[in-house]
């Protein structure tokens, strides 16, 4: 890297700061409202399922549709899309606040079906034994489900946590700030390729931690 290329990065040092700032607070944001409506959602789908406790088969086949629809949902269309709502919610379209509203919605559907599958992997027979011992619906979903699929759905908010990474940096692309728009900014429009390099490798970084991380606690929780 010459030392020109330096002295750009050196100068954009509090954009960086500021970028960062806006990501984390997309994720944070975006993350804690989908594992709390996704979650319910997932937990939903899976005990409305035929011969479960909540059993509706009906609904939970066009509920099911409907996650599938809105998980295919290209992202970027879906913010172009939400925009009305998300004026309405934050007062504005543009901005970390303003893509929190289409990223938490996008990721609500996303993490439903991972809860789904991980509750999907919970032996049947354990549930059974729980429902012959009288354990109210709660008991079950709370004690048994979620106590015995902890260690995937600790990955699974790890993988979570890593889409919206993924789907900030593309917020960058209609003013939803963060370190994709400084990219897009810096090192696209403005022919800066080292700070393309720097975003790409942050990026990276931050993927690395969060997955490491989720790794540790997963295997932590496992009682295997």
């Amino acid at each position: 890297m010459n030392r020109n290329a330096l002295e750009n990065l050196q100068s954009l040092l509090p954009e960086f700061q500021k970028a960062i700032q806006q990501t984390l607070v997309m994720v944070g944001v975006s993350a804690t409202i989908a594992v709390i409506a996704g979650g319910a959602l997932g937990i939903w789908l899976f005990t409305s399922a035929r011969g479960q406790i909540f059993a509706n088969p009906p609904l939970n086949r066009i509920v099911s549709w409907l996650v599938s629809f809105m998980r295919a949902f290209p992202f970027v269309i879906l913010m172009i899309v939400l925009m009305p709502l998300t004026r309405t919610i934050v007062g504005t379209s543009f901005g970390p606040l303003a893509a929190c509203v289409s990223l938490s919605i996008a990721a609500s559907f996303y993490f439903a079906r991972l809860v789904e599958q991980n509750l999907n992997e919970v032996p049947k027979g354990v549930i059974e034994a729980a429902q012959a011992m009288g354990a109210k619906p709660s008991t079950i979903i709370f004690k048994v489900l979620i106590n015995e699929a902890r260690a995937g759905l600790i990955l699974s908010i790890t993988i979570l946590m890593i889409a919206i990474l993924g789907e900030s940096a593309a917020a960058g692309l209609i003013g939803g700030g963060g370190i994709g728009d400084l990219g897009i900014r810096y090192g696209h429009q403005r022919y800066m390729p080292e700070v393309m390099a720097a975003v790409v490798a942050l990026l990276s970084a931050i993927v690395v931690v969060v997955q490491s991380l989720g790794n540790y606690l997963s295997a932590k929780a496992d009682k295997r």
